[in-house]
């Protein structure tokens, strides 16, 4: 399901902000960017994300940067600048003239300044606290989507009930008219026929055209596609399942139409089941 989520944090020490995107997917895709300071937090912050989201091509990026105060402090290790300072008097002593050593010269000598160490435990649970934050708003936006695609998926389902009523209460015209059919086809071959045989026959043929057990399944379908739009929980690929079972009896519906109006309702199925199968893809 398409969403997006954004929010930041700061205080004295640093400046945290995560962005989290998402698109169609079947399956649940992470794909986490993080500062190089925080990527020892990659599989912690991985599985936040998959404890609270099932499904979707997800991408999270954390952008982190230390305070000003903090990031622009050079502190001196002193004691390496005085070594430093008494070798250059041990080297004019020797050399007999002054050693030029400009404070450039002093700061760019290794060791000089002494390497920051900041502790990152605070920040990786300041991200990780940001992180929850983001995905009640990331989480929230795909809920308001998703009851808007719900009302969608619950219109589309009665518009193919009163479809498939329709199809039901045409079927006894259809087998009349089957068997209108074949006996004009026999009078106008002026054969004689057994009138037991050709009853036989037609009554092969209108079981060969019953749909009845396919209407059945089709409206068990979309009793069982509302009923999992009510549950709380993730339903995206059970209602891939039923948009598949859907089609497959729609087509064996088509097989056996026999008739235009049947053939024109058929293909008006599979139109509102392939809307529905494209928003399905949406839903976590």
């Amino acid at each position: 399901m398409t969403a997006y989520a954004r929010a930041q944090f700061s205080d004295n020490n640093s400046q945290l902000e995560w962005e989290l995107r998402s698109v169609n997917h079947r399956y649940l895709d992470i794909s986490l960017h993080l500062p190089s300071a925080l990527l020892s937090q990659q599989n912690t912050l991985k599985e936040q994300i998959r404890h609270r989201l099932k499904r979707g091509k997800i991408e999270a990026k954390l952008s982190y940067e230390p305070s000003a105060d903090h990031s622009h402090q050079i502190k001196l290790n002193e004691a390496q600048i005085i070594a430093l300072l008494d070798a250059r008097q041990q080297i004019e002593a020797l050399a007999q003239k002054p050693v030029g050593l400009s404070c450039m010269d002093i700061l760019n000598w290794q060791g000089v300044i002494k390497t920051s160490t900041t502790d990152l435990s605070d920040i990786a649970q300041q991200a990780q606290n940001l992180l929850a934050q983001t995905l009640d708003d990331f989480i929230a936006t795909r809920l308001r989507e998703g009851r808007q695609l719900s009302q969608f998926i619950t219109q589309r389902c009665d518009e193919i009930e009163t479809i498939v009523e329709s199809i039901h209460a045409r079927r006894k015209e259809v087998l009349l008219a089957l068997r209108e059919k074949v006996i004009t086809r026999i009078a106008d071959l002026d054969l004689s026929i057994d009138e037991n045989r050709l009853e036989q026959e037609l009554v092969i043929q209108a079981q060969r055209l019953d749909v009845s057990e396919e209407i059945d399944r089709l409206n068990a379908h979309l009793q069982e596609v509302k009923r999992v739009l009510q549950r709380k929980d993730a339903v995206g690929r059970r209602l891939d399942f039923l948009m598949q079972e859907l089609n497959r009896e729609v087509n064996t519906l088509g097989s056996k139409s026999n008739d235009s109006k049947t053939t024109q309702a058929v293909v008006d199925l599979k139109v509102l089941i392939e809307q529905m199968r494209e928003q399905v893809q949406n839903i976590e």
